[in-house]
Order: C-alpha cells, then structure tokens, then sequence
C-alpha cells in the first residue's frame, strides 16, 4: 500500500506575515562551537526612524565593521541587550540548552517589551511572549543581524580576556574554535578552566591527564 503522503511544512516566507511594526525583536549567538568560553546572545528592537545602514550576518563582517555597527546599534536601538550562558551551564546542560537560556536572559533584559520575537536557527528559548524562529535570518531580518553583530562584538571581547588570563592558547587568534594551533596547545598544555568539559577535545584533553571532572 503507498504511503500516505505527510503534509508539507510551512514555508519561510509564512514567518513573515504580521509582522508588527513596532516591537519586532531580533535574537541570534555567538559561540556555540568554540571549545572555550561562554555562548553569548544578542537581543535588539531597532527604531524605524533610526535606520542603521550595513547590518547583515556578523560573520560577513570585518572586525572594524562589527564594532562600527555595535557602536550605532547601541545608540539608535530602542533596546537592546547581552547575555551568555557560562562554562559550566554548558557543561552541564549541553551547548543547545545553554545558548537558548541566553536568548532568553538577553530577551528579558530588554527595557521594552518586545511585540514579537525573531530568532535565528530553527529552535526558541522559552519566552512569555510570541516567538519565530527563522533559519538564516541572521541574512534575513535586520534586527537578527543587529543581534547577531552584538553578540559576536561581545564573544570577541571575552576571547581577547582568555586570552590575556590564559596566554599560551592563542585565544585572540582563534576565538577558541578547534583550529589546529588550538588544538596543539591544548595537547601542549592541557585544558584550562575557560574549556568546554564536555566537548569532545576538551574531554579527551582532561582524560590523558587524569582530571576528568567527576560529573562526568
């Protein structure tokens, strides 16, 4: 007998629909691969009288365009906020759950209410107000992309304070992502309390020097 065909998914454009015109906040992260460091989100509800020119994907950015744009997104926003999840909510309640709790902590710190909330990825934190999740909205909706640009400006700033407290690791160069001056260090020098336990390279580091973490 033939299957039974499923009923299609809504499609994206269907996200955009109703949108307020006012209140429309935009949530992305930063962090969620790096082996160190915490997850860090963005919250932002621009000002339509205020428009910022350039927001797109933080990753499309340079580093001086970034930091230009956080200046003028922290300015002209009518609110906007940053939070993060620590080490420790990583490790112990996994990089998925530890980045929603910071999309949820950034949202709540807003000054304003939003009317509705936009959310990069296709998985939202628990909020007591209307939520969307958008895949690829960090190219898609501007307020994303403002929240996006936060949170990579402020994941930067904490690599360059690993990097200052824990030298030997490169920190500045490679944000804490597994790049392979990364990964010689942590073989060199072990893992540092910045590090993620559970990930794998971070665990496996722990395991060759006999310190794995007891929870685990």
């Amino acid at each position: 007998m033939p299957r039974k065909p499923r009923a299609a998914a809504a499609s994206q454009p269907d996200l955009f629909t109703d949108l307020p015109t006012h209140g429309l906040c935009g949530v992305d992260e930063a962090g969620r691969g790096p082996l160190a460091g915490s997850v860090f989100t963005g919250a932002v509800i621009l000002d339509p009288s205020r428009p910022i020119e350039g927001l797109r994907d933080s990753k499309q950015l340079t580093e001086a365009r970034r930091e230009a744009l956080a200046e003028q997104i922290r300015e002209r926003a009518l609110a906007w906020a940053v939070a993060s999840a620590s080490v420790e909510e990583i490790d112990h309640l996994n990089i998925l759950q530890a980045t929603l709790l910071a999309m949820r902590r950034a949202v709540l710190a807003l000054k304003h209410a939003p009317a509705l909330v936009l959310v990069d990825g296709n998985r939202l934190p628990a909020l007591p107000m209307e939520a969307r999740a958008i895949v690829k909205g960090d190219a898609l909706v501007p307020a994303i992309s403002a929240a996006s640009i936060l949170a990579k400006c402020a994941r930067d700033a904490e690599a360059r304070a690993l990097h200052a407290a824990y030298p030997g690791y490169g920190f500045d160069l490679h944000k804490g992502y597994g790049t392979e001056l990364h990964m010689t260090r942590l073989q060199e020098l072990g893992a540092c309390p910045a590090h993620r336990a559970s990930f794998a390279p971070v665990r496996e580091a722990l395991e060759r020097a006999g310190t794995v973490p007891s929870a685990w």
